[in-house]
């Protein structure tokens, strides 16, 4: 599976412009981050996983996985949504990558195209799609497309990785955008220590 590609440069920008996150950036050195070549496999993924917790997303995905192997939208189109729905979770998810699918086939989502689009333009296209919301889109740029200015306000964990990196007890809108455009244009690889952060001890 190909990776985001990214080194020095970006760590030592990162670093240099917030000393906290650069500590933090020493002190767990390099963080590799895979990125899935399959759209829409991965974009069905990130639809079921939705609000809810990490243990919980991977045990669906390795479901999803043993279930169907590798998720087409020609599959999905002849999938009751009581079967996408075994996989644990919810049957408005299933009608989600069931419109997903529709919209694939229909044409009315060029979802190949979708590499050559800017990022904000990706985001509203995607968020046009029912049941695909603003984290949904962020993560697929994350994560499928490998976008590196990436930093999702509505991810719990990277808010969480920010108020222990920063000791706040809350992050308003304001201090958030103020940390985003402090990280620009590498808000994805702080995404990325602030994610490992969170999850270990943040």
């Amino acid at each position: 599976m190909p990776v985001l590609e990214y080194g020095e440069r970006e760590l030592s920008s990162l670093s240099r412009k917030d000393k906290k996150l650069g500590k933090l950036i020493e002190s767990t050195g390099y963080l590799k981050c895979e990125v899935s070549e399959d759209l829409f496999d991965s974009l069905v993924g990130y639809i079921a996983t939705q609000q809810i917790s990490n243990r919980a997303a991977e045990t669906v995905r390795m479901r999803i996985t043993q279930k169907f192997g590798i998720v087409t939208p020609e599959k999905t189109a002849f999938l009751p949504e009581e079967e996408i729905k075994s996989v644990g979770i919810s049957m408005r998810k299933a009608r989600y990558i069931k419109g997903l699918s529709d919209a694939v086939i229909s044409g009315a989502l060029d979802i190949d195209g979708l590499a050559a689009m800017p990022d904000v333009d990706v985001a509203s296209r995607l968020t046009s799609i029912k049941g695909i919301g603003d984290w949904t889109a962020e993560m697929f740029l994350i994560f499928s497309l490998g976008r590196m200015n990436i930093l999702s306000c509505k991810d719990f964990a990277i808010r969480k990785g920010m108020m222990s990196l920063y000791g706040l007890k809350d992050i308003e809108r304001g201090t958030f955008e103020k940390y985003r455009k402090r990280y620009s244009p590498y808000g994805t690889i702080a995404s990325l220590y602030l994610w490992h952060l969170s999850e270990n001890g943040g």
